[in-house]
Parts: C-alpha cells; sequence; structure tokens
C-alpha cells in the first residue's frame, strides 16, 4: 500500500507544491523560509526519485511539464484532504464529548432546558443524551455518568441524590377554568385522570398511590386515556384533556410558564428519587465532576427560587 510515496517526504511534496503554485524556487524558498539553492536541490532530488522531469528551465523562471502538472493537481488535493483530516482531530482534541444517560422525562422537562447554562460554562465539552423509557438497570460502557429514579441501592455504579420523590395533581388552568383552586383533594374522584402505564417492576406513584397519600378511599377512575411516556401524558395535560401526577422538580417550570397548575392542594412523597450514578469504571473524572458540581448549582439556584 503506497509504494509509490515509499521514500518521500512530506517536505519535499511541500516544496514542489509551493514551486509549482508560484512557478519560482525563489518565492517558494520566501514562503517555506528557505533558501532558493536549497529549494533547487530537493526538486532535483525529487525528480530523480521520480525518474521524471517536473520543471522546464526557461528564460528567466520555470515552466512545468506536463508530468508536473499532473502531479501538482493530486499534490494540493492530497495536502488539502491532509489539512482538513488534521482539522477535525484537532476539533475533536478541543471539544470532548460527555455521555450522559437519563429518561426521557428527566431530559425533556429538569435538564434539555438548564443545558445551556452548562454549555456557557464549559464551552469545551459536548454533552450528548442517551435517554430511555426504561430504568437504568445497567449502564453501557461508553456512558459516563447516569441520572436515575430509584431509591439509592444502585449495583452499576456510586449514586448521589439529586431531589427525593414528591408528586401533585396537576392540569390545565382551562380545565378548571372559573373553579376556585386549589380544590380539595376530594375532589379528584371526579376529574379524568391521566393514567401512566407502569413496567411491572415500576416504582413511579400511580393514581392508586396517590389516592392512598391523600386519604382518599375511592378507587381512582380509569380514565380514557393511558399513556406509555410520560412526556406525552404532560402533553395531553397541558392541551386540557386531564389532570396528571406531576414530579416536583420535573414540572416546575411549566407551572410557573402557566401551563399547568396545582388542580388539588397537598402532595405525595417517598423514599426514592432521582440520583446521579457515577460508574464503577472511574473514567474522565474531571469532566464527570464538572456535571456533578453543575447539577448541584442548579438545584440550588431552583431552591433560591421564589
Amino acid at each position: 500500500m503506497f509504494e509509490r510515496i515509499d521514500g518521500l517526504s512530506l517536505d519535499v511534496l511541500r516544496v514542489f507544491e509551493a514551486a509549482a503554485r508560484h512557478l519560482s524556487f525563489t518565492a517558494a524558498a520566501t514562503e517555506l523560509g528557505s533558501s532558493q539553492p536549497a529549494i533547487s536541490q530537493q526538486i532535483k532530488r525529487l525528480e530523480q526519485q521520480l525518474a521524471v522531469r517536473l520543471f522546464d528551465r526557461v528564460y528567466r523562471g520555470i515552466a512545468l511539464t506536463e508530468a508536473g502538472e499532473v502531479l501538482l493537481h493530486y499534490v494540493q488535493e492530497g495536502l488539502e484532504s491532509l489539512d482538513a483530516g488534521l482539522t477535525v482531530v484537532t476539533a475533536q482534541q478541543q471539544h470532548e464529548v460527555l455521555q450522559v444517560a437519563t429518561d426521557f422525562a428527566f431530559a425533556a422537562y429538569w435538564l434539555m432546558p438548564r443545558l445551556q447554562r452548562f454549555n456557557q460554562l464549559y464551552p469545551e465539552v459536548d454533552v450528548s443524551l442517551i435517554t430511555s423509557a426504561r430504568d437504568l438497570a445497567s449502564l453501557s460502557p461508553e456512558i459516563d455518568v447516569a441520572i436515575s429514579f430509584g431509591d439509592g441501592r444502585f449495583k452499576h455504579g456510586e449514586a448521589h441524590l439529586l431531589f427525593g420523590e414528591e408528586v401533585f395533581p396537576v392540569c390545565s388552568p382551562r380545565l378548571l377554568k372559573g373553579q376556585m383552586l386549589p380544590l380539595p383533594p376530594a375532589a379528584l374522584v371526579n376529574l379524568p385522570l391521566l393514567h401512566l402505564r407502569p413496567e411491572s417492576r415500576s416504582r413511579w406513584f400511580d393514581w392508586s398511590g396517590v389516592f392512598r397519600a391523600f386519604g382518599i378511599a375511592e378507587t381512582p377512575s380509569p380514565g380514557s386515556l393511558r399513556f406509555d411516556n410520560y412526556t406525552l401524558l404532560i402533553q395531553a395535560a397541558i392541551a386540557g384533556q386531564g389532570v396528571a401526577i406531576g414530579w416536583r422538580h420535573l414540572v416546575d417550570e411549566l407551572l410557573t410558564q402557566g401551563l399547568l397548575c396545582r388542580a388539588c392542594s397537598g402532595e405525595a412523597h417517598s423514599d426514592f428519587g432521582y440520583y446521579v450514578v457515577l460508574p464503577e469504571r472511574k473514567r474522565r473524572q474531571r469532566l464527570t465532576g464538572q456535571f456533578v458540581e453543575w447539577l448541584q448549582t442548579e438545584l440550588a439556584r431552583e431552591a433560591a427560587t421564589p
């Protein structure tokens, strides 16, 4: 492979390209910080190696031979391609990629609205989000940090609590227009409820759990809409199609924007929450440390906001 360039140096090809472009050994020497005799000698050696004449020596200068014109085309193309490759590699070295795994809901409603501030702090770091609707029971090797819901006992890494689980009913203000808000919890019995179809091993709150926490003896209405994706469920709530279970931190911004409101008073808590999980493999510790510190700063900012 590459037999024809065996023994040729990149320097001599750059010398040839400069001389051919300027049609002057003197101008090439000036550009490359060399001397005219040195340039002439290198061109002579190149012609000997290739066994072909590249330049004709004419009155007061040089001219490319047909072979020289062909070689110039390919050398310029090759040098441009090489320069482009070096640019790409350099850019990749300047921008490190942090692989962050989490679920759709956390990514959409908490992380994404804040990531711009992380990018402003660390412009040299690109965050690659890997989302899943399932619990992160295991972490693939490329994951640098995960944000996962659970009880803090994760087999695949070291866990640090971000915030505990706190839920409350939310809906579009249009759904309860004209009523005095918040309603008493018992009013949920007569409201259309939006249900999330949980996985068999899911530990998320459902309406039965919310009713128990609120001391409501009745069974939640089955509702006409069920979802297997929390982001779709929240969009249905915003559209005024029913009442959803809202997780604090995830829906806070939607409440602030007035897209959702708290349907009734009270909230339910559990021993679960969102955790930052650092894989057992100690890699990219500086990057993951910066990311975890930024998460904590964002939570502090959130806590300080009325």
